[in-house]
């Protein structure tokens, strides 16, 4: 499988150098040059365990010997939590997908696990270094450090919107000690981050240079490892209900979760629609109701990883809903840098994409949702998962299943869950031992030059200590 850039400025490039380039260096997005069509296999994957389902799944996309994958997955989730990766509980008639059973408690760590391994194995395989620039709104950083943290060839540099995280998303990231581990809070917003990432990466001589690449959800493993727990996902509600066809809940703040859904569709899955959950930073549920894409300001809300206006994966759906055509997509896409907005028009049935249902939750509904579902049926959410239920029980449908992505473990939001049910009853282990340890972060102006700077001093020389270092 070779892979293809949005905007169609590279040559295509085989899957090992993909992982590489992250972003395409024209600017657009990587992906693969066609979908395979895997509906006649779903029969003899069903009944397989998860590991066994990724590498299926994965094996038409890449170009490494499949020994080698089979080990790399095997040893991807061989530091989760449950011995399924990712089990399904039902809950008031719908079914919730568990995403959280990772060394981090974050959806994050299935797809960052396995991108760290693969990242070691192609640097010794070609004998290089990797330096990774990161931007996280709460989960990716943490998920990221972890799944690279003490790996030879690699530094991993972590950019988080200083203060709009919450403490417990900070103390994972902060608080890993590894010589290859650089925290950087950046006074602005999670859009102030990802703009500078992707800055930085357009400057392609800054790029090569100081060998820069990516573990944000711009980099096609990441996509690719996140496809698995759909299947897995259906496969087991499927078994549980009889149903032939489901629906998936999806919050979503950069499209990337919910994007990995759609090309399952793509794939065969049988799925009849896809539910985008947002909280009050909806710019995308706006769009999929609407057709217009307007940017609007940075709201903090209670489920901090969804506070994004700037979606990066939401380029990717674009190139397919313009009919894979790069030219009209950096059309779009200029128009949307010069003005702010862009807009597609709607089906000859109306709607912006048949298979997509879209919806919002504020942060009074959030905490509502969280409290009842514990309260009535003794399951706890954290405030992402609350979004997506809440938006998702607006689109049930007799015969078609809804699964909720439930993105995070609930003590990750420890001050969420007090605000909605009134006592701490959010707790676990790996949050509980994080609370005393030391912690080490570089608080940084939101500004392009100032990060350059700060890679350049630490990839090219001896770490500096900073006056304004919060160790």
């Amino acid at each position: 499988m070779n892979y293809i850039s949005t905007r169609g400025g590279i040559d295509p490039i085989g899957f090992r150098d993909s992982v590489m380039m992250g972003l395409g260096r024209d600017g657009g997005l990587l992906l693969p040059e066609s979908i395979p069509d895997v509906s006649d296999r779903l029969s003899e994957w069903k009944d397989l365990p998860y590991v066994d389902l990724a590498f299926e799944i994965m094996k038409p996309f890449v170009d490494l010997p499949e020994s080698d994958l089979r080990e790399l997955v095997r040893k991807s989730y061989s530091a989760f939590g449950h011995k399924e990766i990712t089990p399904v509980v039902a809950v008031d008639g719908i079914y919730i997908l568990e995403l959280f059973h990772g060394p981090t408690l974050a959806f994050k760590d299935i797809a960052l696990q396995f991108v760290g391994n693969l990242f070691e194995y192609i640097l010794h395989k070609s004998n290089r270094w990797l330096n990774i620039l990161a931007a996280t709104s709460g989960d990716t950083g943490s998920a990221a450090i972890y799944g690279v943290r003490s790996k030879k060839r690699i530094r991993i540099f972590v950019m988080h919107p200083h203060g709009r995280i919450s403490r417990t998303q900070e103390w994972q990231m902060t608080s890993v000690p590894d010589h290859n581990v650089f925290n950087m809070a950046i006074e602005g917003s999670f859009d102030d981050c990802q703009e500078i990432m992707k800055t930085i990466f357009r400057d392609l001589d800054f790029r090569d240079r100081f060998s820069l690449g990516s573990v944000n959800s711009i980099n096609w493993a990441r996509l690719l490892a996140q496809i698995v727990y759909y299947f897995y996902g259906a496969f087991r509600v499927m078994e549980k209900t009889g149903a032939d066809r489901i629906r998936f809940s999806v919050p979503t703040g950069n499209f990337g979760d919910i994007f990995a859904g759609y090309l399952a569709m793509r794939m065969g899955l049988p799925v009849c629609r896809l539910v985008l959950a947002t909280n009050e930073n909806d710019i995308l549920s706006r769009f999929f109701n609407s057709g217009v894409y307007s940017l609007g300001n940075v709201k903090a809300t209670l489920s901090p990883s969804m506070d994004i206006q700037v979606a990066s994966n939401f380029e990717r759906y674009l190139y397919y809903r313009v009919g894979e055509d790069p030219v009209r997509l950096k059309s779009m896409i200029q128009a949307f840098v010069d003005t702010g907005r862009l807009m597609v028009d709607p089906l000859p049935d109306g709607e912006v994409d048949d298979m997509f249902a879209a919806g919002s939750a504020t942060n009074e509904i959030t905490l509502a949702t969280i409290k009842s579902f514990y309260e009535n049926h003794g399951y706890l959410v954290d405030p992402h998962t609350a979004v997506g239920i809440h938006v998702g029980m607006q689109h049930l449908k007799k015969d078609e299943p809804m699964v909720c992505l439930a993105t995070a473990h609930p003590a990750k939001f420890g001050k969420a869950i007090i605000s909605a049910v009134g006592r701490d009853v959010a707790r676990h282990p790996v949050i509980d031992g994080l609370k005393d340890l030391p912690t080490c972060c570089d608080v940084l102006r939101a500004s392009v030059q100032e990060v350059r700077e700060y890679l350049e001093e630490r990839i090219s020389g001896p770490t500096t200590s900073r006056t304004n270092r919060r160790c």
